[in-house]
């Protein structure tokens, strides 16, 4: 049985739903905190059971007779985030789990700027040291965080925002249907994967001028000061822990940690990855 973390959250229920092509819905069961939030997957024969990374009891009930666990990562940071996918591994590795599938990033790296980074970078250490073979699925950076960056852009014309770099955005959707294929071909990738990004990376320069084609009306970039823009950030209610980590996104583009791209999503698919014209353009309706 194929296991799936997550699985009524924006990656998790993508996911489920493109594995629901591949295989039998009897052969995949999911593990969510609120099964009734689950109750559509229930009735299509899916095994919906209760499981959190913080409470390895219901993990192990949720986990019983996987064949590959995919653990998607915790929306946490730092420590907190590391100990709840280590749980989560360990759970998959004591059900007899004969692969381990996690959801990192093409930036994973320990000395990265933007905190989640490290989280995965550690994570994917213990999977290598956990004796269950694993995927690390490097996944590009989630488009849906785009529109976040906005701002005020298309009402006031300025897109503002501290500095930053190229990133390899890449839709939810195909990353969902890469992880599909994935579990439904086991043993495809071992290890971590290449970069699963969209062919491009774009800064935000980028994202105004597509904007500025799609609105008919100029979208200038507006580069910020981080200091005074993070401050604005908390002045607007945005709480500081999480003002200074979208910093440090800006901060880790700059360098270019987020900038590498690759075939190997688009070999998956065997289509075209989703633009980021077509995101902006569905944002705009």
């Amino acid at each position: 049985m194929i296991i799936v973390t997550g699985a009524t959250g924006q990656l998790g229920s993508q996911i489920v739903a493109r594995l629901l092509d591949q295989v039998p819905a009897d052969r995949i069961g999911v593990s969510v905190r609120d099964p009734g939030r689950a109750g559509d997957l229930a009735a299509r024969g899916v095994r919906v059971r209760r499981g959190d990374f913080t409470d390895p009891g219901l993990l192990t009930d949720a986990f019983e007779g996987a064949t590959q666990v995919l653990i998607v990562s915790t929306s946490q940071a730092g420590e907190e985030a590391v100990a709840q996918h280590v749980a989560a591994i360990d759970a998959a590795h004591d059900a007899g789990a004969r692969r381990v599938l996690y959801t990192s990033h093409q930036g994973a790296a320990e000395h990265s700027l933007f905190a989640p980074m490290p989280d995965h970078a550690a994570t994917e250490r213990y999977l290598a040291k956990a004796g269950t073979p694993f995927t690390a699925l490097r996944n590009g950076f989630y488009a849906g965080t785009i529109p976040h960056l906005l701002g005020r852009a298309l009402q006031t014309g300025e897109l503002v925002a501290p500095a930053d770099g190229p990133i390899s955005w890449t839709a939810h959707r195909d990353l969902a249907e890469a992880a599909a294929i994935i579990l439904a071909d086991q043993g495809r990738f071992d290890g971590p994967t290449p970069p699963l990004t969209a062919p491009d990376a774009l800064d935000l320069a980028d994202i105004a001028g597509i904007l500025t084609e799609l609105t008919g009306r100029t979208i200038r970039r507006v580069v910020a000061d981080d200091a005074a823009w993070t401050a604005a950030m908390i002045g607007n209610g945005v709480p500081a822990e999480q003002a200074n980590m979208l910093l440090g996104m800006f901060r880790a583009a700059r360098r270019g940690e987020f900038a590498t791209t690759g075939p190997d999503l688009e070999n998956l698919l065997q289509r075209p990855a989703t633009s980021v014209r077509s995101i902006l353009a569905e944002l705009i309706g």
